[in-house]
Order: structure tokens, then sequence, then C-alpha cells
């Protein structure tokens, strides 16, 4: 039962047993009717059983207001009109009564015999009534049809009460259960919308979580790659104006990659979200270096502007593992690649995956080792495939370099990505003094 339903029987609800004042009502005027032609019956009864009249209809009203008893004790009731059955009384006591206990939750054994009961008694009085009558000459019949008459009055009182009150016993029982199974359905719907709100919100975490880590490798090579090269723009600017030009271009590639991708992401959001994105860069670097960023964050800008006719890839590929390396050679890093085993065709996630960690490791590599030797080791085995990333000890570290702030969420995401995909990650200082990073991602799930 709902809420407001509870409220509302709580609020109507009637003196003792009965659950509504209208329902008391209903009983007492019963039991009033009943009082009265019992105790017209009665005195009837008493003026030929030689008893006086008054004591006939004591006896009618308190065996006819029995009726409001109904609703409790409805087995009691019945028996009461069997009882008084032989003194002719009780017609509305009778009725009421088995319509009552054949509405009531009582047993159908128990409402048979006393149905039963019932139809005997009345059977047995009114053949009694239709035989004297007979024999008075006051009712004109063959003693023949005594029988027939007596059990077909008895039955018309009896059977439509009960078979009426079976009936509504019945539907009541029916629409308790469905309303028993409306509130389970209610209650199973407010729990799945929570479970589908739980589910969503978690969504939303995990959608937020994997974006900030796409920007996340986007962002931190790219940059760390750009910084690098523009300190050494602006170590050679003036010495070696070619190789100066060359760190540009280099610069400038870096940017419009960069943007390229941030850009399809953010693209990715504007459909998904129906608005706009609007990223606000903050400073990265230190203040020396800040006048060649500046210029090339322009040149890079323009340049990815310009570059309207670049593909639109899913992400990156195993594939563009050389020229991820060759952009932290042509940066400086002393870089040995090495792939064991033949390609294969990995889903987009593994590929996506194993790219996004070498290229994580790199990154720490120029940000917390620069200048480090570092060994980059690819092997694709039966069912899984193997990534490296280690580097010796950094050199003695350049007062006068540029350095590399970090997050500390490198490491985290790449954990996450690997795990995520039934593989295992592993990072950590080497005996040596370096660092390495590894990986293994199985290839099939």
């Amino acid at each position: 039962m709902t809420t407001t339903g509870v409220d509302h029987q709580e609020t109507a609800g009637g003196p003792w047993w009965w659950e509504r004042r209208r329902g008391a009502a209903l009983d007492i005027g019963l039991g009033v009717a009943s009082a009265a032609e019992c105790a017209v019956e009665g005195a009837t009864f008493a003026g030929k059983a030689g008893l006086p009249v008054a004591v006939g209809v004591i006896i009618g009203v308190g065996t006819g207001a029995t009726l409001v008893l109904r609703r409790r004790w409805p087995v009691a009731v019945v028996l009461v009109a069997i009882a008084v059955a032989p003194a002719s009384m009780g017609f509305l006591l009778t009725v009421v009564g088995l319509y009552t206990l054949a509405a009531s939750d009582a047993p159908r054994r128990i409402i048979a015999v006393l149905a039963s009961m019932s139809v005997t008694a009345s059977t047995i009085v009114t053949f009694i009534q239709i035989r004297e009558d007979v024999t008075t000459g006051a009712l004109d019949i063959s003693e023949g049809f005594v029988p027939f008459i007596a059990l077909s009055a008895s039955l018309g009182v009896t059977a439509p009460p009960v078979l009426f009150g079976l009936y509504v016993g019945a539907r009541r029982r029916l629409m308790e259960s469905l309303r028993e199974r409306a509130d389970s359905l209610e209650r199973e719907l407010q729990l799945l919308a929570e479970r589908a709100e739980e589910r969503a919100g978690w969504a939303r975490s995990e959608e937020r979580t994997r974006i900030a880590r796409e920007m996340h490798d986007v962002v931190a090579h790219r940059v760390s790659l750009m910084v690098v090269h523009a300190a050494a723009l602006q170590a050679v600017a003036r010495k070696d104006p070619e190789k100066a030009v060359k760190n540009a271009a280099l610069v400038g590639d870096m940017g419009r990659q960069a943007l390229t991708e941030l850009r399809e992401m953010l693209g990715v959001l504007r459909n998904q979200d129906g608005g706009t994105t609007t990223a606000t860069p903050s400073p990265s670097v230190s203040a020396s270096a800040a006048v060649p960023l500046a210029a090339v964050g322009v040149a890079a800008a323009a340049a990815a502007e310009a570059a309207s006719d670049v593909r639109d890839d899913d992400g990156p590929w195993l594939a563009e593992l050389e020229e991820l390396v060759g952009q932290s050679r042509a940066a400086g890093m002393v870089l040995e690649l090495s792939v064991d085993g033949e390609p294969e065709s990995y889903p987009p996630e593994v590929e996506q995956t194993a790219y996004r960690v070498i290229q994580e490791g790199l990154t720490n590599v120029h940000k917390h080792a620069p200048g480090a030797k570092v060994q980059v080791r690819l092997a694709h085995r039966g069912g899984e495939v193997a990534m490296q990333v280690e580097n010796d000890p950094a050199p003695e570290a350049d007062p006068h370099a540029v350095r590399l702030p970090s997050g500390g969420n490198g490491l985290l995401g790449m954990k996450e990505r690997v795990t995520a995909l039934g593989g295992v990650f592993v990072s950590g200082p080497t005996d040596a003094g370096g660092f390495r990073v590894s990986a293994v991602i199985p290839t099939s799930r």
C-alpha cells in the first residue's frame, strides 16, 4: 500500500475492529434492523410457545444485534442464525451472515459446512411450517411437493448470499494481489531508477577520467617536446640560424599536432554535450623561455588553422611509433628502439594504449631525466604485446635548463589504461639509478 493510502486509512479509521467509520455505521444499522426484525419474530414465537412476550422480544433483540459482529466473528453470527432457525427468526441475520462469511478469509471447508447446516436447518423448519399449513388447510398443495418446496425455499435463501459473498471475496483478494504487485513493481522501478542514476554517475566519472587521460597524453608529450625545442631554439638562435630554423619548424609541427588532437577531442565533447568548450592555457615554463614560446605558440596556432586537410584518425597507432621516437631524437634525446616479433592487427584500444604508454614514458624522461639515454623495447608475442621504456641516470642538471612541471597523473593514467584491458603495468627505479616503465597488454579478451 502506498504512503498516501496508509495516511488515508489512519485518518479515516473507525472504532474498535472497523477500518472505516462508514463500515461501522453500516453494521450498526444492519444490527438495529436485524434486532427489530428478530424482536417482532421473537414476540410471535413467544406467543406460540406460551412464553411472555417480553422474553421473546428480549431474545429477539439480543439475537438480531449479533449482526453488528459480522466483520469480527462471521462464523459466530452464522451459528447464531442457525441456532434460532427453529424459532422462525433471523432472516436478515442469516442472509447477511452467510454473505459476510463467504466473503471473508475463512477456509472454504468451514464455509461449506456452515452453509450446509444453514440449508438443512432452514429446510427442516420450512418443511414443518408448510406441512402444518397443508394439514390445517391453509395451503392447498399436494404433500408430495412439500419437500421440494421446502428445499427450494431454503436454497433460495442460502445460495445467493453465499455465491455473491464468494465472488466479492475473490474479487477483493484479486484487487489486493494487484495492489501488492503494483507496489512491488513501484519499489523495483524505484530501485532500478536509483541504480540507473548510480550507473550514470559512475559513467560520467569514468568519462571525465578518460577525457583527463587523453588531454594529459596529448598535452604533456607535445608540449614537453615544444619546451625542449624552444629552449634549444633560444640557445642557438644567434649562433646557428639554420639549426634554429629547423627547431622552429619542429616546434610548429608539434604545436599543430597538439592543437589538432585537442580540437578533435573538444569537437567530440561539443557534439555530446551540445555546448562549446573553452580551454584556458596556464603558464608551464620558466620566464626565460616565455618569449620564444609565445612566438612559437602563435606560429603553431596559425599552422593548425591552416591544416584543415589533416586526416581524422580514431587515435594513435603503433605504426606511428617511429615518428614518435624521431620527435624525441630530434629534441636531443639519445634513444634506442628495438622491436621483437612480427606486428599483428590489434584492437584499436590495445594499439592506442600501447602507444600512450611509450609516449608517456618518453614524456617522463623529458621531464625528470633530460639528457639521459633511453631504451624503448616493443615485443609482439602470441596473444599479447609488451612494451618497456627505460632510462639511464640523468646527467647533472644544468642550472639554466628549463624545468618541466609534472602533475603526477601520468603513471596513474597509464596504469588505469593497462589494467582496464586486463594487462599488467609496473613502474619504478632501476638498480642503476634510472627509471623503468613496462606493461603487458593481452591482445584478445
